[in-house]
């Protein structure tokens, strides 16, 4: 059932900040990308006050030229909002992603019946190349916490071919409490372990089913197993122990099409 709304419709006790509505790019050449490229909306631009000379005048006739608000702030609070002190080159962008929202509100508005939770995925081109798969695959939400996952920074949006913009992102604190909020809304939660005995293909999901993604390293973490209702392995052949993450999620995105089309 819905819950208590405000005039704006925005779901009260769902608290939505700047990070559930934008993708943050940072540093000069993916600031310029951006505000070149016309199918993208920039809310913003922060550009540090020590910012001189033509490069500082390239982004800033670009964002005139999209009509796009730039605003000066300290070189370190630049480095902050960036959240990446070493490569920000004094600039940022706020880019509208207008598939992303907060875990909580998609549960209350939309109707999700496929979703991946990442787990402890640190590694930038396997967060983008899963989100370009899974949006590939009409997957309806992927959750990525802004704890414990790599950050949905440029290096990110470049291996998910600036995918990562449009893809139907879910936020919420980690991966635990996306786990917590997936389960209290009746969704069984399959996580993968190349030792277990049942497989995606043998498997049954029913109508609705989430899928937590661990990293290569450490597996699930351990905050997040007490929620996994069943583990599920990919087949594999000639001695092959598992896959890379981001082809472990190709091959599971891919199963769900095919069985949606069966």
């Amino acid at each position: 059932m819905r819950g208590p709304v405000t005039p704006s419709g925005t779901l009260i006790g769902v608290e939505i900040s700047p990070k559930d509505r934008f993708v943050t790019v940072y540093g000069r050449k993916p600031v310029l990308e951006a505000l070149d490229d016309p199918a993208l909306s920039v809310d913003k631009v922060v550009l540090a006050d020590t910012a001189r000379g033509p490069a500082a005048r390239e982004i800033l006739d670009a964002a005139r030229s999209r009509g796009v608000e730039v605003q000066r702030a300290t070189a370190q609070r630049v480095k902050v909002l960036a959240g990446n002190g070493k490569q920000d080159q004094g600039v940022l962008a706020d880019v509208v992603a207008p598939r992303m929202k907060p875990l909580a509100l998609a549960l209350e508005e939309d109707d999700l019946r496929s979703v991946l939770v990442l787990d402890g995925i640190t590694t930038p081109a396997n967060v983008g190349m899963i989100l370009r798969t899974a949006t590939a695959a009409g997957i309806d939400g992927i959750v990525v916490p802004r704890r414990g996952v790599a950050s949905i920074d440029p290096l990110v949006v470049k291996a998910s071919a600036g995918v990562a913009f449009r893809a139907p992102v879910l936020r919420c604190a980690t991966a635990a409490e996306a786990s917590a909020l997936l389960r209290a809304s009746g969704f069984p939660l399959h996580a993968l372990d190349s030792h277990a005995s049942d497989t995606i293909y043998s498997a049954e999901f029913g109508e609705r089913a989430a899928f937590v993604l661990g990293s290569e390293t450490f597996g699930i973490t351990d905050d997040v197993r007490p929620h996994i209702t069943s583990w599920l392995s990919i087949p594999m052949a000639a001695g092959v122990e598992s896959l890379n993450v981001a082809s472990a999620a190709a091959v599971l995105c891919f199963e769900l099409v095919r069985r949606a089309q069966v």
